[in-house]
């Protein structure tokens, strides 16, 4: 029997928050109400994600709360890893999304040292950072297919090595074009870790646990961008920018190393597991190990499964995404603005505070730069503890009343904070007030930046589990839009308006930008069941269409005709818990199925 991880949930929810047997039977009752519409994101099930409940692993005598999803009973299972198991392979991949960014960033802080190596002004070096900023969308995207198809794990070797390959290659390139090519294929190969997260948070955690770990991978590739330069600044004092590349592929090193070391593959295959028997383990192979991260593990099993999808289905899937409406706006419309201006500040800082007080500057040196980068670490950090109370808070209390969308709520306190934080900036540099004003406001803006990224992040892979890997492509891609634009028009923007007024506007953009999370939460309450319905209708006419088109080739099979080709046996699609016959793409929160007829 099929279980809805939508119930599962809210019974979870309702035992957690009742305490007597009368209130027990008056929340279930109005459970069963709230799990019959179609509203919530876990109204269909998914035969990654059920079993048959006679199968099912015995819950241990201490756990009063149903698993959520239902684990298989194999023990190669991610969902039955050990919690060391499971937080090693986390761990296996958290350089790598602190090395995304961190990689562009580093770079940052030598533009002084290689313009008179390269005959060129501050200004135009400093253009060789926005190419890998803008590749890391187009790669984000390349990797979501091949982690679909071939696995995690070595997509996740790869982009490391490559990633190291290619700063080698910067660290001697003999000139400025060589060097911005470098950089750019460092954007392009060290993007995958980013858009990997959410689908490696979904493959071994259950629903209570992800919003902690999206909340630590969130913050990895957010402190990522501040922690390189620190270190950068640091390491300048004392040797040249070429040896400072140097010290960026030994961390890179680090990186590759742990991933041979800890890393594992999390793209398991449920279906039918439900029948498998609870022998141990399989035995740890050095041989295997070395065949899943080279992917020739995955590639094998792309030949013998039907499951996984090609690399065009999941392309398509991707673009098919985007058209929802609860995806489309806090991504583009929200997460875009206030990534922007983060990017921004973090890409131009050095160009506002080493210049001397009679340039409009603060006049810091290279070590006061690097210790400048502790206030958005500290805002980041800070930002990291109260998303491990404040999203926990919003789900205990609210999830079982107001559905998914009540975690959006954590947005608006973070884009106050950050508005205020933008008003600070702009009116600590455009009357040259003390640097504390500075690092305070960049504080505030790091803080609402991981804030809201740990919302949406938390929202979208509560809406859809089971399209991990393209949400979080998505996600990264317009991150990567705004962080590109704004290198482009930030300095510009300040020279010609001055600092108060520019950052005035960047934070009216921010305020304004909450509103995309306002309407998601009215669509996603209001609107499912007319999207859902809308989608039925198409999927039903596409059936229709499918339908004729196979009585027609069977009548010319009786008649003889042979100008017409022969059916092909497809395998049956899947049914739902509700009997309807669920398409090779299915978003288990509001009914989408595959229409592709």
């Amino acid at each position: 029997m099929a279980v809805s991880n939508s119930t599962h949930l809210e019974q979870g929810l309702k035992m957690e928050a009742t305490a007597t047997a009368t209130e027990r039977e008056t929340t279930t009752a109005r459970g069963s109400s709230i799990s019959s519409s179609s509203k919530g994101g876990f109204a269909a099930t998914d035969n990654s994600t059920s079993t048959s409940t006679s199968t099912l692993p015995k819950a241990p005598a201490a756990a009063a709360l149903p698993q959520v999803p239902q684990p298989s009973t194999s023990p190669d299972d991610p969902l039955n890893w050990s919690w060391a198991k499971k937080h090693a392979v986390l761990l296996a991949l958290i350089p790598g999304c602190m090395l995304s960014d961190w990689t562009l960033t580093w770079g940052t802080t030598v533009f002084q040292l290689q313009a008179p190596e390269w005959s060129m002004t501050i200004e135009a070096v400093s253009q060789s950072v926005s190419p890998g900023i803008f590749m890391q969308g187009p790669g984000g995207l390349l990797s979501v297919p091949l982690c679909q198809r071939y696995g995690r794990l070595p997509v996740l070797f790869w982009s490391q090595l490559l990633s190291l390959a290619f700063t080698i290659g910067a660290t001697f390139a003999p000139g400025y074009a060589s060097f911005t090519a470098m950089r750019t294929l460092q954007g392009f190969c060290g993007a995958a870790p980013q858009v990997m997260g959410m689908s490696m948070i979904h493959d071994m955690f259950f629903f209570d646990e992800r919003a902690r770990k999206v909340n630590i991978w969130a913050a990895s590739f957010l402190l990522g961008p501040y922690l390189g330069p620190f270190i950068s600044s640091l390491l300048l004092q004392r040797i040249g920018w070429r040896a400072d590349f140097a010290v960026l592929a030994g961390f890179y090193g680090v990186s590759v190393a742990m991933v041979v070391v800890l890393g594992d593959e999390t793209l398991f295959e449920r279906e039918g597991m439900g029948q498998v028997d609870g022998a141990g383990r399989r035995k740890p192979s050095v041989l295997r190990h070395v065949r899943l991260l080279l992917g020739i593990e995955g590639w094998r099993k792309t030949r013998n499964s039907r499951n996984r999808p090609t690399m065009w289905t999941t392309f398509k899937q991707q673009l098919t995404l985007l058209s929802l409406p609860h995806l489309l706006l806090p991504t583009a419309l929200f997460v875009m603005p206030i990534t922007m201006w983060t990017i921004g500040l973090v890409s131009t800082i050095s160009q506002f505070v080493l210049p001397p007080p009679e340039a409009g500057g603060f006049g810091f040196s290279l070590v006061g730069l690097a210790m400048l980068y502790f206030a958005p670490m500290l805002g980041t950090l800070l930002a990291e503890a109260w998303g491990h109370w404040f999203n926990d808070l919003l789900a205990r209390r609210h999830m079982a009343r107001y559905g998914l969308e009540c975690r959006l709520t954590a947005c608006y306190p973070a884009v106050l904070l950050g508005a205020v934080g933008l008003v600070v900036i702009g009116q600590t540099i455009e009357k040259q007030l003390s640097w504390v004003g500075l690092a305070f406001g960049w504080a505030m803006v790091c803080f609402m930046t991981l804030a809201s990224m740990t919302a949406i992040s938390a929202y979208l892979l509560d809406c859809l589990p089971e399209q991990a890997a393209l949400t979080g492509a998505w996600l990264n891609s317009w991150r990567v839009v705004g962080g590109f634009s704004v290198v482009y028009f930030q300095m510009q923007w300040v020279g010609r308006s001055g600092p108060a007024v520019s950052f005035g506007c960047q934070a009216v953009v921010v305020v304004g930008a909450a509103a995309a999370v306002a309407a998601t939460q009215l669509l996603e309450h209001q609107s499912a069941t007319e999207w859902s319905q809308g989608i039925q209708f198409l999927t039903a006419v596409g059936q229709t269409c499918t339908d004729v088109r196979r009585e027609f080739i069977l009548l010319s099979d009786v008649l003889g005709l042979s100008l017409l080709v022969d059916p092909i046996d497809h395998p049956k699609p899947a049914a739902s818990a509700e009997g309807t016959v669920l398409g090779p793409f299915h978003c288990p929160g509001h009914g989408i199925r595959d229409i592709s007829g």
